[in-house]
């Protein structure tokens, strides 16, 4: 019952990812704090100046130090025995267009037959409930190794918040140098994932100028960017139909090239000054797409567009049968690991060896 009243006070807070999220981080830091952890809060303001809040907490006294250690994000961590555990999770929700009920909100939690309903009950506020009602029994100075506890802004909308732990947090440095196993606590029914797809987007600009089409002026951007589309069809049905594009561990087992169009015309009688190409990707272990790439950006070029690459997060791998992946099918009683096709906060988790993805409730 301490997991339902957490989580009913979690989904309480309207944390939508275009707003900030200082008050659902203000409340699990006090729970963090009563619970016994020590609490770093890293705080950094969005693209739109909103101000965003981290939260990685640890539980219990550091063990003799390693023999050898890694200070620094772009060193290669050392292998070193399990030394604790770490859980990630994320305090942002997905925005509420629509909501299936008159009855109450989407930030109303209520409870239906057994179950719990509200934005973020499911991703992840109820994952968020569990952990700390499981956290809260163990005394500190019981602990033969330190438990972390790691709440990140902004998964939802690029990994930021979790990119801006990587770069800052002094706790996090600890969970790298002594390799600290780690649980990304997304939804998976209580299925071990140990890999999941990556995340890449494309935009490819191209520029004109807005006049009347009645002038016969030919400066419509769009006319430099059909021909750029057309070739990302191709590469799309390529990917599609190619095996060397597709892992077979996943389902589905490609790249799932997807294009998007728009312009800035004002009205249909006047030419477009800009218009874009936004292709999203999910990249795959074991596929090599720079090839791909490289095709996208001599296209561009060729058609003297203007091109970003950005590539939000790489793809999650951890061995099926490592033995941190091993132990956790075990415990959570399941005869072997899956593979999921969305990304999490842990595509930026490559510094960490031992993970995996685990928690309540999913799809």
């Amino acid at each position: 019952m301490k997991a339902l009243r957490y989580a009913q006070r979690l989904v309480g807070f309207e944390s939508v990812s275009h707003q900030s999220n200082r008050l659902v981080s203000k409340y699990l830091e006090m729970k963090l704090n009563k619970f016994g952890f020590l609490v770093e809060e890293l705080t950094y303001r969005d693209a739109a100046g909103t101000l965003k809040v981290n939260l990685v907490a640890r539980k219990g006294n550091l063990p003799p130090p390693l023999e050898h250690t890694t200070s620094v994000a772009t060193a290669t961590p050392p292998a070193a025995p399990r030394n604790g555990l770490a859980y990630f999770c994320h305090t942002d929700v997905v925005p509420v267009t629509s909501w299936f009920t008159k009855e109450f909100g989407p930030f109303e939690p209520t409870v239906r037959q057994e179950r719990l309903y509200g934005r973020g009950s499911c991703d992840m506020k109820g994952s968020i409930a569990c952990m700390l009602a499981a956290a809260r029994k163990f005394d500190w100075h019981d602990l033969r190794r330190p438990l972390y506890f790691v709440c990140t802004a902004d998964e939802e909308v690029g990994f930021h918040g979790i990119r801006h732990v990587v770069s800052h947090s002094q706790y996090f440095r600890e969970l790298v140098n002594r390799q600290v196993p780690a649980i990304i606590g997304e939804p998976t029914q209580l299925e071990i994932v140990h890999a999941h797809k990556g995340s890449l987007r494309l935009v490819a600009t191209a520029r004109g100028t807005a006049v009347h089409s009645s002038t016969g002026i030919r400066t419509n951007a769009n006319l430099a960017l059909i021909p750029f589309a057309v070739e990302m069809k191709e590469i799309c049905e390529e990917t599609e139909a190619d095996p060397r594009w597709q892992n077979r561990q996943f389902t589905p087992p490609t790249l799932t090239w997807n294009i998007g169009l728009r312009d800035n015309a004002s009205a249909l009688n006047i030419t477009a000054s800009e218009s874009v190409c936004s292709v999203y990707a999910r990249p795959m272990p074991d596929v090599a797409l720079q090839p791909l790439l490289d095709r996208v950006a001599a296209a561009a070029e060729r058609h003297g567009l203007q091109l970003q690459i950005i590539r939000a997060c790489e793809p999650f791998w951890v061995p099926p049968d490592s033995p941190f992946v091993t132990a956790a099918c075990q415990l959570a009683h399941r005869a072997a690991p899956r593979t999921v096709s969305y990304a999490t906060d842990g595509g930026l988790l490559g510094e960490l060896s031992e993970k995996i993805i685990c928690g309540p409730g999913g799809g």
